[in-house]
């Protein structure tokens, strides 16, 4: 009878070892790309439950904006934010840093530095991260968070050194002359953030020049797997290809970015199965968005729900829209 036991209890050890596995094998790498109507507010929810959230969208709109990201960080579980990145100072990626506070505490603030428009912090922001940890960060350095790889890429209009593969989609890409050169949007922070053989990048509102910098003659970047389109969806390069990205996700409003030369070039890009789009782009038209099953939000005064990717370390994941409960699986490569 002793030895019946002994083999019960060893059988049901080895069954909860192997539960235990599985379940630590299935926790997946959340990200919600959060409806702060044509800004940026992306919260990444790691597989330990650390988090880094990338924007905050704006200010104002009766808080509007941190609502949102609230209600996604309650869906995931957070309760704090390990690491705030700010990837430049404009209205609409650090105007809620406020309002995000009377929210949810944030332990680390990260940035490329003050301000090149201001030659400063705006003040708001100044006065948000003397509440806590302060970095300013720069292209090569990393992210600690738990579970993931997390590099910064471009920052303060420099990006990260070192060779990466040929691109062959600069030929015939030049340097554009354009006022947004000179500004902050020059300046992003981007990062990718790697979890296991899943890659994610997030370039903030790199501008044509600096991505050129950042893409060729050689990607710096790598294959990835997901991509934030720069600057909501406005117009971008065709050196973009060159990261060959799966699936991509348009952070445009209803009348904010998704312009449709922006739109075309990422559905032109080599390889990609699929954009989905947080609004329906209303000066596209049908011609220039996707089917309603890939937009978030497809009416102008709609109700801000986020799209959600969870993604695995064999490099699968999924995509799910809320609106219609749609969700779609890309199976690893």
């Amino acid at each position: 009878m002793a030895r019946v036991h002994t083999r019960w209890l060893l059988g049901l050890l080895a069954a909860c070892a192997l539960t235990a596995r599985v379940a630590q094998a299935a926790k997946t790498l959340d990200v919600y790309f959060i409806d702060v109507e044509g800004g940026q507010a992306t919260l990444v929810v790691a597989p330990s439950g650390q988090t880094l959230l990338i924007d905050t969208g704006y200010t104002g709109f009766g808080g509007r904006d941190t609502v949102r990201i609230a209600a996604a960080a309650k869906e995931a579980g957070v309760k704090r934010i390990d690491y705030l990145l700010i990837t430049h100072f404009h209205d609409d990626h650090v105007g809620g840093v406020a309002n995000l506070l009377d929210r949810l505490p944030v332990a680390t603030f990260l940035d490329h530095g003050p301000s090149i428009e201001i030659n400063g912090y705006p003040g708001p922001y100044a006065a948000a991260f003397a509440k806590g940890q302060h970095k300013v960060v720069t292209p090569g350095d990393k992210i600690a968070i738990k579970d993931l790889d997390v590099t910064v890429v471009t920052a303060a209009g420099k990006t990260i050194a070192g060779k990466g593969e040929p691109n062959p989609n600069c030929a015939g890409v030049t340097e554009q002359q354009s006022p947004l050169e000179a500004g902050e949007n020059s300046q992003s922070v981007g990062v990718v953030v790697a979890f296991g053989k899943f890659r994610f990048a997030d370039l903030g509102d790199l501008t044509w020049n600096k991505e050129l910098a950042l893409l060729c003659p050689e990607n710096k970047v790598g294959k990835i797997d997901l991509y934030l389109t720069t600057h909501h969806g406005g117009e971008s390069s065709k050196a973009i290809w060159g990261m060959a990205p799966r699936v991509a996700v348009m952070n445009n409003g209803p009348n904010k970015g998704g312009d449709p030369p922006g739109w075309k070039n990422v559905m032109a890009s080599p390889g990609l199965e699929d954009l989905w789009q947080l609004h329906f782009a209303l000066a596209g038209g049908k011609e220039t968005n996707v089917p309603d099953t890939y937009i978030v939000n497809v009416d102008a005064n709609d109700q801000g729900k986020h799209l959600k990717v969870s993604a695995l370390a064999d490099g699968s994941f999924t995509v799910t829209n809320p609106r219609n409960k749609f969700s779609k699986t890309y199976s690893p490569k």
